[in-house]
Parts: C-alpha cells; structure tokens; sequence
C-alpha cells in the first residue's frame, strides 16, 4: 500500500496591481503686486508782482506736457521645477497558511490480532 501526502511547491506570477495615471494640471494664482510709479502733477504758485510792472502783455497759451509711469506686466514661462517619474521593485516577505493532507495507515480492531509495526 502506498500512502501519501501534500507538499507544498510555492510558485509566484506576475499580475497588474493597478494603474497610475500622470499629468500636468495648470492651476491659476493671483499675486498682489505694489509697484512704485511715478507721475507728474502741474503746479501753479501765484506771487504778488511789484505795481510797476505793466500786466497788460498779451498772453499766449502755453502747453506743459504731462506724464506718467504706466504698469505694463509681462508675463513669460519659465522652468522652476522637473519632477521624473519611475518605477522601483520593492520586496516584501509575505506569510501564507495552507492546510496540507497526507495519508495514515488506520489498522482496524487490533485487539483481536497481534500487529507488529517496522
């Protein structure tokens, strides 16, 4: 009679786990920005003359240009950052539990009979 029993042969394969998706998303900011800008403003101071002076001249229109700083804003892409995307292997130790069977010899109503085991 032949008896026996299971052994375990452990074998592993390879299956997808899942799925990573990467992509760029443009998110927008506002930045407040105080800029110091400069600009012209026209004076006129009134001084007393002296009553000699004649005040009958003709006078002509005289044109004092203005001007001003204005804010033009420039915005231009530039790299800050590179970020490089992989895969790595890592190994873990994983417990497993099987329940194996093997066979016994049973020896039925030994009482009656002398049995001799080797």
């Amino acid at each position: 009679m032949q008896l026996r029993e299971e052994q375990l042969h452990i074998d592993k394969r390879r299956v997808q786990r899942g799925e990573v998706t990467v992509h760029k998303e443009v998110v927008t900011e506002n930045k407040n920005i105080v800029v110091p800008v400069l600009r012209e403003e026209l004076v006129v101071e009134k001084k007393d003359l002296d009553a000699s002076m004649d005040g009958d001249e003709p006078s002509e229109p005289i044109r004092i240009p203005l001007r001003e700083e204005r804010i033009e804003v420039i915005k231009h892409p530039m790299l800050v950052n590179e970020v490089e995307v992989y895969k790595r292997q890592v190994q873990e130790n994983k417990a497993i539990q099987e329940t194996l069977k093997k066979e016994k010899l049973h020896i039925g109503n030994p009482k009656k009979v002398r049995v001799f085991k080797k």
